[in-house]
C-alpha cells in the first residue's frame, strides 16, 4: 500500500473516531498502531503479510514507548498538576481570589476583575486551563450572581479567565509542545509571560468597558463584611511566592523547570501545613487527582508519539513541503492559512488533541521558513487558548456550565465569553505582528 495513501487513511480514521467522541488517546493510539502494522505488513507492490509486519511494528512501538517514558522533562507534569491540587486544598487560590475581591471592589465590575485576576494567579500555579475554570467557577460565579451580576458577565469572565492557564507559566501545553518540538521549556515558559499578561490586561479592560456600557450588569453594592486591606494584601503572598519560584527561578537560572516544579510543590505543602489547611483527606484527594490527570495526559502524549513515528515513516511531511515549495507562497499567506486552520479545528477538538495531531505537519513548515519555533509555540498556544471558549465545543464553556447554578444557561456562558473572544483575537494579531513580545524575555534571560 502506498505510504501517502496509508497516511491519509489513518488521519481520516483518527478524525472520524474523534467525531464519534472516542477518547483521544484511544483514537490516536489505535490508529497509529494499526497504521504501523499495515506499513510494515503491506509494502508497495507486495501482498499483505500481517505476521511479517508484526515484529517490526511491535519493536518500533516498544522502543518509542521506552524512549517516551524516559523523557526527563515529562517529570514536571505530575509535579505541576500536584502543585495545583495542593494549592487548591490549602486554600491558596481561594485566598488569592478573596484578597483580589477586596482590593478591586470599588472598580466597575470589581468582582469580575477579581475573578479574572484570580484565574491568572491560579494559572500561574497550576498551568491547567480546565482546572482553573473548574475551581474559579465554583468560587467566583455564585458570588457574582449573589451580588446581582448578570449571568453572562459572571460566567463569561471566568470562562475566559480560565484560558490564561494556556499561556501563563507553568503551562502544561507548553511542556507538551516543548517535548514534541525539542524546544527549551525554559524559553517557552518565559515567552508566555508577556502574552499572558497582555491577555489579562485586555480581559480587565473588556470588563471595564462592559460595565461602563451596561452598568446594570455589575451593580455597585455595599459589601457586608468589614474591609481589612492589610489582611487582603497578606492573602496574596503565598500565590506570589509560588509564582516567583517558577518564573523568577527559571529567569534567573536558579532552577530548571522540573526543579522549580518540585520546589514549589514542597513550598505549597509547607504553607498548607503551617496554616493548618491540609489534612490527610486533602492530601489523598490531591494525590489521586494528580495520578488520574497525569495518566490521562501521558496516555495522550504516548499515543501522539506513535502517531508522529508513523507520520515520519510515511514521509508525507517531506512530500507536503516539496509541494509547498513548488507553489512558493509568501510567508504571510502560509501563516494566515495556519492560523485559520487552528481556529477552525479549535471549534471541534480539545487543546491537547489539536497539539499532538497538528505539530507533525505545521512545525516542519515553519522550520522550512526559518521561523523561531519558540515564537510559533506562543502563537499555537494562543490559538488553542481561543479554542477553549469558541463554539461549538469550547471546553471551558462546558466546564463552567457544569460547576455553576442551573440558572446560568449554556447560551449565556457562550455569549458572555464572546466579548472576551474578540479581545483574544486582537492580542493574537498583536503577537503575530510583533514577535518581540514573545521573544524578548527568553532572549534577555538566555542571550
Amino acid at each position: 500500500m502506498e505510504p501517502t495513501l496509508l497516511a491519509g487513511c489513518v488521519v481520516a480514521a483518527v478524525l472520524i473516531l474523534l467525531a464519534l467522541r472516542v477518547p483521544i488517546a484511544y483514537a490516536i493510539g489505535a490508529c497509529a498502531a494499526a497504521g504501523l502494522l499495515l506499513f510494515f505488513s503491506w509494502r508497495p507492490g507486495g501482498d499483505l503479510n500481517l505476521l511479517g509486519g508484526m515484529r517490526p511494528a511491535l519493536r518500533l512501538i516498544g522502543s518509542n514507548t521506552f524512549a517516551f517514558v524516559h523523557n526527563y522533562p515529562l517529570s514536571m507534569i505530575p509535579l505541576f498538576i500536584g502543585l495545583g491540587h495542593v494549592a487548591y486544598h490549602a486554600e491558596i487560590t481561594t485566598d488569592l481570589y478573596r484578597s483580589l475581591r477586596i482590593l478591586l471592589r470599588k472598580l466597575p465590575g470589581g468582582l469580575a476583575m477579581a475573578s479574572v485576576s484570580g484565574c491568572a494567579g491560579f494559572s500561574a500555579i497550576t498551568g491547567s486551563s480546565v482546572a482553573c475554570a473548574a475551581a474559579m467557577g465554583r468560587i467566583a460565579v455564585p458570588e457574582m450572581l449573589q451580588y446581582g451580576y448578570h449571568p453572562r458577565l459572571a460566567a463569561g469572565s471566568v470562562a475566559a479567565g480560565g484560558t490564561l492557564g494556556s499561556l501563563i507559566p507553568p503551562s502544561l501545553l507548553f511542556v507538551i509542545y516543548a517535548i514534541f518540538t525539542e524546544q527549551s521549556v525554559n524559553g517557552l515558559f518565559l515567552a508566555g509571560v508577556i502574552p499572558g499578561l497582555l491577555s489579562l490586561v485586555g480581559f480587565l479592560l473588556t470588563i471595564l468597558i462592559w460595565c461602563m456600557l451596561k452598568p446594570q450588569h455589575a451593580p455597585r453594592q455595599q459589601f457586608d463584611e468589614v474591609v481589612d486591606r492589610a489582611a487582603a494584601i497578606r492573602g496574596l503572598w503565598p500565590a506570589c511566592v509560588l509564582f516567583l519560584i517558577v518564573v523568577g527561578g527559571i529567569y534567573w537560572g536558579i532552577f530548571t523547570p522540573t526543579e522549580a516544579a518540585a520546589v514549589s510543590l514542597v513550598v505549597a505543602l509547607l504553607i498548607g501545613l503551617a496554616r493548618k489547611k491540609l489534612n490527610w483527606s486533602a492530601l489523598i484527594d490531591s494525590g489521586s487527582e494528580t495520578v488520574r490527570q497525569t495518566a490521562m495526559i501521558f496516555m495522550v502524549a504516548l499515543a501522539a508519539k506513535l502517531f508522529t513515528a508513523f507520520i515520519s515513516l510515511t514521509r508525507i511531511t517531506p512530500l507536503a513541503l516539496d509541494w509547498l515549495e513548488s507553489l512558493d507562497p509568501p510567508f504571510y499567506l502560509v501563516m494566515i492559512a495556519i492560523v485559520v486552520f487552528y481556529l477552525v479545528i479549535g471549534m471541534f477538538l480539545d487543546s491537547i488533541g489539536i497539539l499532538v495531531l497538528t505539530l507533525p505537519f505545521t512545525v516542519p513548515i515553519m522550520s522550512n521558513y526559518g521561523v523561531d519555533l519558540i515564537w510559533f509555540g506562543v502563537i499555537v498556544i494562543k490559538l488553542l487558548e481561543i479554542g477553549l471558549i469558541t463554539p461549538p465545543i469550547g471546553l471551558n464553556i462546558f466546564v463552567i456550565k457544569s460547576v455553576t447554578p442551573r440558572s446560568v444557561t449554556l447560551s449565556e456562558v457562550f455569549k458572555g465569553a464572546a466579548a472576551f473572544l474578540t479581545l483574544d483575537l486582537l492580542v493574537l494579531i498583536l503577537l503575530l505582528l510583533v514577535p518581540a513580545l514573545s521573544l524578548w524575555l527568553p532572549q534577555s534571560a538566555f542571550g
